[in-house]
Protein backbone atom coordinates (compact mmCIF):
# COMPACT_ATOMS: atom_id res chain seq x y z
CA UNK A 1 0.00 0.00 0.00
CA UNK A 2 1.41 3.25 -0.80
CA UNK A 3 1.27 6.72 0.60
CA UNK A 4 -1.48 9.11 -0.37
CA UNK A 5 -0.39 11.79 -2.61
CA UNK A 6 -0.46 14.50 -0.42
CA UNK A 7 2.10 13.17 2.09
CA UNK A 8 4.18 12.14 -1.36
CA UNK A 9 4.23 15.67 -2.13
CA UNK A 10 4.97 17.07 1.34
CA UNK A 11 7.91 14.41 1.90
CA UNK A 12 9.46 15.24 -1.63
CA UNK A 13 9.24 19.07 -0.69
CA UNK A 14 10.87 18.67 2.36
CA UNK A 15 13.50 16.46 1.49
CA UNK A 16 14.15 19.11 -1.49
CA UNK A 17 14.51 21.87 0.91
CA UNK A 18 16.86 19.85 2.48
CA UNK A 19 19.14 18.79 -0.43
CA UNK A 20 19.34 22.77 -1.18
CA UNK A 21 20.06 23.81 1.88
CA UNK A 22 22.73 21.81 2.19
CA UNK A 23 23.96 22.54 -1.10
CA UNK A 24 23.74 26.17 -0.54
CA UNK A 25 25.83 25.85 2.99
CA UNK A 26 28.38 23.65 0.66
CA UNK A 27 28.71 26.55 -1.44
CA UNK A 28 28.89 29.24 0.58
CA UNK A 29 32.10 26.63 2.39
CA UNK A 30 33.19 26.89 -0.89
CA UNK A 31 32.90 30.21 -1.51
CA UNK A 32 32.81 32.27 1.21
CA UNK A 33 29.45 34.69 0.72
CA UNK A 34 27.89 32.74 -1.86
CA UNK A 35 24.61 33.23 -0.97
CA UNK A 36 24.69 37.49 -0.36
CA UNK A 37 26.66 37.57 -3.71
CA UNK A 38 23.76 35.46 -5.21
CA UNK A 39 21.19 37.85 -3.33
CA UNK A 40 22.81 40.80 -5.02
CA UNK A 41 22.42 39.66 -8.16
CA UNK A 42 18.96 38.41 -8.03
CA UNK A 43 18.83 42.04 -6.73
CA UNK A 44 20.62 44.04 -9.56
CA UNK A 45 18.97 41.80 -12.18
CA UNK A 46 15.31 43.04 -11.10
CA UNK A 47 16.71 46.35 -10.87
CA UNK A 48 18.79 46.19 -14.52
CA UNK A 49 15.18 44.84 -16.24
CA UNK A 50 12.77 47.27 -17.67
CA UNK A 51 9.95 48.11 -15.42
CA UNK A 52 6.99 45.58 -15.53
CA UNK A 53 9.27 42.57 -17.05
CA UNK A 54 9.38 39.68 -16.08
CA UNK A 55 12.06 36.71 -15.51
CA UNK A 56 12.91 33.31 -15.53
CA UNK A 57 14.29 31.97 -12.58
CA UNK A 58 16.72 29.79 -15.08
CA UNK A 59 18.14 33.44 -16.44
CA UNK A 60 18.92 34.70 -13.49
CA UNK A 61 20.73 31.56 -12.17
CA UNK A 62 22.54 31.94 -15.81
CA UNK A 63 23.45 35.32 -15.39
CA UNK A 64 24.84 34.30 -11.83
CA UNK A 65 27.19 31.66 -13.23
CA UNK A 66 28.15 34.43 -15.92
CA UNK A 67 29.52 36.92 -13.31
CA UNK A 68 31.20 34.10 -11.53
CA UNK A 69 28.69 33.00 -8.59
CA UNK A 70 29.09 28.80 -9.58
CA UNK A 71 28.42 27.19 -6.72
CA UNK A 72 29.31 23.32 -6.48
CA UNK A 73 25.63 22.37 -6.87
CA UNK A 74 22.68 24.43 -8.53
CA UNK A 75 20.26 23.59 -6.14
CA UNK A 76 22.48 26.01 -3.77
CA UNK A 77 20.39 28.57 -5.82
CA UNK A 78 17.09 27.12 -4.39
CA UNK A 79 17.17 28.82 -0.93
CA UNK A 80 18.74 31.91 -2.05
CA UNK A 81 15.60 32.49 -4.28
CA UNK A 82 13.34 31.32 -1.25
CA UNK A 83 14.92 34.78 0.94
CA UNK A 84 14.62 37.32 -2.64
CA UNK A 85 11.11 36.37 -2.21
CA UNK A 86 10.56 36.92 1.28
CA UNK A 87 12.72 39.87 1.22
CA UNK A 88 10.28 40.95 -1.53
CA UNK A 89 13.13 41.50 -4.15
CA UNK A 90 11.21 39.19 -6.26
CA UNK A 91 7.70 37.44 -6.57
CA UNK A 92 6.69 34.45 -8.29
CA UNK A 93 4.08 35.18 -10.84
CA UNK A 94 3.91 31.67 -12.93
CA UNK A 95 5.83 29.47 -14.76
CA UNK A 96 7.89 28.89 -18.15
CA UNK A 97 9.34 25.68 -20.41
CA UNK A 98 12.78 25.04 -18.78
CA UNK A 99 16.11 24.88 -20.88
CA UNK A 100 18.12 22.22 -18.28
CA UNK A 101 16.72 19.21 -16.94
CA UNK A 102 15.39 16.53 -18.82
CA UNK A 103 11.70 15.65 -18.03
CA UNK A 104 11.45 18.64 -15.22
CA UNK A 105 8.57 20.52 -14.61
CA UNK A 106 8.36 24.26 -15.69
CA UNK A 107 10.36 27.03 -13.94
CA UNK A 108 9.51 29.62 -12.37
CA UNK A 109 9.10 32.84 -13.77
CA UNK A 110 9.25 36.20 -10.97
CA UNK A 111 8.72 39.54 -11.67
CA UNK A 112 9.96 42.58 -9.04
CA UNK A 113 8.81 42.04 -5.42
CA UNK A 114 7.60 44.74 -3.22
CA UNK A 115 10.56 46.25 -2.32
CA UNK A 116 11.84 47.10 -5.54
CA UNK A 117 8.87 48.82 -6.72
Amino acid sequence: MSAPFITRSRMARKLGAEHGERAEHRANENEPGFSERAIDHIRQAMLDSPAGASLRGEDIVNGAKLAGIRPPDDRAFGPVFAKAIRQGLIEPIGFAPRVKGHGTAGGRVYARGRSLA
